[in-house]
């Protein structure tokens, strides 16, 4: 079985990529966070299904499982194969009964299996879900890796308060997600990380601040019982009947002090001992480390700012979820905070380890891995999130940046087969080749327009130009270019393309020669309708357009990396 090729995106069903392409204990962390329609009410997620209903297409941003023919058989074949996952299967359906929560659960099955096997006994994984499915998952979990491998449930406050009561809610207000933390072995990756000290906390302890203006508490620099080098011998046999206290400053050949001995003239507390030896209070001394009571008892001065801070609990309230005017914000609706990934990844690895992300969607999880040093793996089933992944590293990391895309088509024979499998796949990753976007979340309802490419041709903030798309991977006619140019006047587009498999024949050619060109003040003139085969885009053409790579407005472009750091700090 091949080894994984970091840093890779894979395009397809992650169950198959990890059976085809991941060997077993090649990854060191996993993070998912599996699609779950976390919006929908408890009472439509567990209302049972008739089997009968057709499978969905996934689609992207569609993060719901539906109880149906696949999906009953794939508890059947968990429950025949016997063991203690057909057992909890089949209490699972004791308690939800054949519901979408039941689909959800038969799916995630052999994932987390497969992540069991792919994990190093080192290794680590974060599964990510909101209350609504975590005691389920956690059960699962325990069945994947053993109760005794859970390690904690943290709890990340993912919004501030907030009230439904206007949607006549009567509950609790739903604010955080959960983090199932399971490792494969006893013996794990963990980096301590450290959240800054609470300020109520700092200004009762470090209150004192010293004549550099360093803020310190004070500590005590005695112990219970003497050890290391705070004890001394005799230097000489000492004198029967002989009682020294010997003050620190003092050195005398033939006596060495006992373990009461004196600091400037001061002993320790009565039973008690100095925790350092003398070279080390000397040594604090000329490091301004000591200050002095009232009666000469020295204390030493603990300094705020070399201190490391609290370590991080199982409660994660300091990293906001991403809101309309965070710099990293990409318009995808389940994209979570590169802080939240960066921390995970730092506690839970090393640079040059593997991070694996099954469920990669908006690719936060491998662009926080890239900036930390490890190597990726990011899966996704849509050619939509590869697309957007790609130009987000690229717009983050540019040159740096290096991987490879595994399962999306690079011949026109992939082309054809891809549009014979999955027609919508198709239309996205054509679309993606382009910098578009699909024009709209609901099948059917896109009024001619496959996609939207959005430019700026005017004065800065100005409204931005649009390119409307259509993608036919049957046959087409001048016909099509036709019913195109009256989607391009009808919403006002600055220009058309038709993106098709076959070549235009002379009749299309001619009508969209017909339709004109659109005039730039400052790039010049464009054909109003244009024609692209999938051959010509495969082979690097693309839409004839002022300027695009300075004025696409299609894609929210992600900040560099220096850029993003400047607006936000880590941890």
């Amino acid at each position: 079985m091949p080894q994984p090729a970091p840093n890779a995106l894979y395009y397809g069903d992650n169950l198959d990529v990890m059976r085809r392409h991941v060997d077993d204990e090649s990854v060191d962390l996993a993070y998912l966070d599996p699609p779950f329609n976390s919006a929908a009410s408890y009472n439509v997620l567990f209302s049972t299904k008739g089997g009968g209903a057709a499978a969905a297409q996934v689609r992207a941003f569609e993060d719901t499982w539906h109880w149906d023919e696949a999906a009953a058989a794939a508890f059947r074949a968990i429950v025949d194969a016997g063991g203690h996952f057909a057992e909890l299967f089949v209490g699972f359906r004791a308690v939800v009964s054949e519901a979408d929560m039941l689909a959800y659960l038969v799916m995630m099955c052999p994932r987390l299996a497969e992540l069991h096997r792919v994990l190093k006994p080192t290794g680590s994984l974060y599964l990510h879900c909101d209350p609504t499915a975590s005691h389920y998952l956690k059960l699962l979990l325990d069945a994947v890796f053993g109760p005794h491998r859970f390690r904690s449930e943290v709890a990340w406050r993912r919004s501030g308060a907030h009230s439904d009561a206007k949607q006549g809610r009567r509950n609790y207000g739903h604010i955080h997600d959960v983090l199932l933390f399971y490792t494969k072995g006893e013996a794990y990756t963990w980096n301590t990380q450290y959240t800054p000290y609470d300020e109520a906390y700092v200004a009762r302890d470090y209150r004192l601040v010293d004549e550099d203006g360093r803020r310190f508490r004070r500590d005590n620099l005695t112990a219970a019982k003497p050890g290391g080098d705070v004890s001394y011998e005799w230097r000489v046999k000492r004198p029967a009947g002989l009682r020294v206290r010997w003050q620190a400053d003092l050195e005398d050949e033939h006596l060495a002090p006992l373990e009461g001995w004196e600091y400037k003239g001061v002993p320790p507390y009565a039973g008690r001992f100095w925790a350092y030896s003398l070279e080390n209070m000397r040594q604090f001394a000329r490091e301004n480390r000591i200050r002095h009571t009232f009666d000469g008892m020295p204390e030493f001065k603990r300094f705020l700012d070399e201190m490391p801070g609290v370590p991080l609990q199982d409660l994660w309230t300091d990293i906001e979820a991403l809101h309309s005017q965070s710099a990293e914000r990409l318009g995808y609706p389940t994209q979570k905070p590169e802080a939240l990934l960066e921390r995970i990844i730092a506690v839970s690895s090393n640079p040059g380890d593997v991070v694996l992300d099954p469920f990669c969607g908006c690719g936060t999880a491998v662009v926080a891995a890239q900036k930390l040093g490890r190597r990726w793996v990011g899966v996704d089933l849509t050619y939509l999130a590869v697309s957007l992944m790609k130009k987000r590293l690229t717009d983050t990391y540019g040159e740096a940046a290096r991987f490879r895309v595994v399962g999306e088509p690079t011949t026109l024979e992939d082309a054809v087969a891809l549009a014979a499998s999955d027609p919508y796949q198709f239309q996205w990753w054509a679309l993606g080749l382009c910098g578009a976007r699909p024009a709209d979340e609901k099948k059917g309802a896109d009024k001619g327009v496959d996609g939207r490419l959005f430019f700026h041709d005017g004065p800065a903030g100005g409204v931005p130009k649009q390119i409307v798309f259509s993608v036919k991977a049957g046959n087409v006619s001048a016909a099509h270019v036709r019913d195109l140019g009256h989607v391009v006047h009808r919403d006002k587009a600055a220009i058309g393309v038709l993106i098709s498999m076959q070549d235009p024949t002379k009749p299309m050619r001619s009508e969209a020669a017909g339709a004109g060109f659109y005039e730039s003040a400052h790039w010049g003139r464009f054909p109003r309708l244009q024609l692209l085969t999938v051959a010509e885009l495969l082979g690097g053409k693309g839409v004839q357009m002022p300027a695009p790579r300075q004025t696409n407005a299609t894609l929210r472009q992600a900040p560099r990396a220096r850029e993003r750091d400047e607006q936000r700090s880590f941890l």
